[in-house]
């Protein structure tokens, strides 16, 4: 959609900012549990001596799981939204959701000082996470409706703070880990940010609807429709018993005038009780309204639902499942960092650079038969991935050991992803009618979902293949 050059002006851009604390909260869940997977994995995979060497009493394979449970509920609940919207108000979905969703980073910071046995804290841990992430489902698709309803713009902004959110997470696990503090209160003071973030994505959501610019747009559907009703009814009133209304009192317009009454009567047959025009009228009224199937959407956008499912499918397959499991060459300090640098930071920082830079660059276009293809070929960084510095491994050997081609593997990796899903999103809604564009953004959400939960299923034989 574009922007109507009536539409009031974004004073201070606080539509834009709230779109983008918005896109930022959408993500919070996934970066945060995501980015202290060591946290996890420091309180699950516990050692023990064997014939004088340490051993992991219990592989709990966090990541692999975690990034499962955190896709599957996206896909699910994707798809109970397009039922969830017709019953449940807007304002229900998306305040509720942020709601649950703060609740439960309440629940997930107190855990912290809760000692637990392992395998029971695993058990709460990958219930808070389904349950975290069924709600951000909601709120994800929730937002990408209201968002396509605003000029395209504000879709790229939303997902420029969807991809900032793995940085933001991503520096406060950096924080944590450098700071005096011991590691308890370390994570304590890591999962409490999240809360905040969560907060101040709840009030940006209450202040929207009382922004004159959002107001416009967010209340223009229902105006359209209004106005083309009036609009379709005021033309067919001037035909009425198959004459011009104004017949009656000696004038006619323009229009019925060349033709003459007899050619108005022949193209309309009045009806006994003169209402056949006022029928007409209103099929179209309907006509002029009805939005397109699912399947007559689909059709023009599976290009695209095939790309983002694509996108998200190789980069779910090795991350973090893979790439988190990538060890230093350089041991010492460097190793509490690299991790949370190399994989993580880097990672988010391309990822959200690569969003943005499409408000500036789209190539190819979407019409290009290029660009599937350029999507295709990610699936090269797989292999690229799985021959790194992996540890530990069964059957690939490491070509790639030295943390800088791991850092620049990451990058491109990132950049790519961050860039076609972006480009994907945005295309979609431009290749139907703007009555349809909502249709289009529910299937891409559906889509994205896919891609995510099908990558997450490909991590667990990715990860035994090294």
């Amino acid at each position: 959609m574009k922007e109507r050059r009536d539409a009031p002006p974004d004073r201070g851009c606080l539509v834009g900012i709230c779109f983008f604390i918005l896109g930022l909260g959408t993500l919070l869940p996934w970066n945060f549990f995501m980015t202290a997977s060591l946290y996890f994995q420091g309180r699950l995979n516990t050692t023990e001596w064997s014939n004088g060497t340490t051993v992991v009493r219990k592989e709990y394979f966090f990541n692999n799981w975690m990034t499962l449970l955190s896709q599957l509920p996206l896909l699910v609940f994707t798809l109970l939204n397009s039922f969830l919207y017709q019953r449940i108000s807007e304002a229900m979905r998306i305040a509720g959701s942020l709601v649950f969703i703060l609740l439960f980073f309440i629940l997930t910071a107190v855990l912290v000082k809760v000692p637990m046995e392992e395998d029971r804290f695993f058990s709460v841990t990958m219930a808070t996470i389904w349950f975290i992430n069924s709600f951000g489902a909601v709120l994800q698709g929730s937002l990408f409706g209201l968002v396509g309803l605003l000029p395209q713009k504000f879709s790229a902004i939303f997902m420029s703070g969807q991809g900032l959110a793995g940085t933001f997470a991503a520096i406060a696990m950096l924080l944590a880990i450098a700071s005096d503090a011991d590691s308890e209160t370390a994570a304590l003071g890591y999962f409490i940010t999240p809360c905040v973030g969560t907060l101040v994505t709840l009030f940006s959501y209450l202040l929207l609807p009382r922004l004159e610019f959002a107001q416009y747009y967010l209340n223009k559907s229902n105006r359209y429709e209004a106005g083309t009703t009036d609009e379709l009814l005021k033309e067919s009133s001037v035909v009425e018993n198959g004459k011009p209304n104004g017949h009656a009192n000696g004038t006619a317009t323009s229009s019925t005038t060349e033709k003459g009454d007899s050619a108005a009567e022949d193209e309309v047959d009045p009806s006994p009780d003169g209402t056949k025009g006022a029928f007409l009228s209103l099929e179209q009224v309907e006509k002029e309204q009805a939005k397109a199937s699912v399947i007559e959407v689909f059709k023009k956008i599976w290009v695209m639902a095939f790309c983002v499912t694509f996108v998200f499918t190789v980069t779910l397959s090795v991350f973090p499942a893979v790439t988190a499991d990538v060890k230093t060459i350089f041991p010492g300090k460097w190793e509490r960092f690299f991790i949370s640098v190399c994989c993580f930071l880097v990672f988010n920082i391309n990822d959200w650079f690569g969003r943005t830079v499409t408000t500036l660059i789209r190539w190819p276009s979407k019409e290009s038969r290029l660009f599937p293809v350029l999507v295709v070929s990610r699936v090269v960084f797989v292999p690229l991935l799985l021959l790194c510095n992996v540890q530990s491994r069964s059957y690939l050997p490491v070509y790639f050991s030295h943390d800088a081609a791991f850092a620049v593997i990451m990058t491109l990796f990132s950049l790519s992803s961050g860039y076609f899903v972006c480009l994907s999103m945005s295309y979609a809604p431009q290749l139907v009618e703007p009555k349809d564009a909502e249709t289009a953004g529910a299937l891409m959400t559906f889509f994205l979902a896919l891609g995510l939960s099908l990558g997450a299923a490909l991590s667990f034989p990715l990860r035994a293949l090294v």
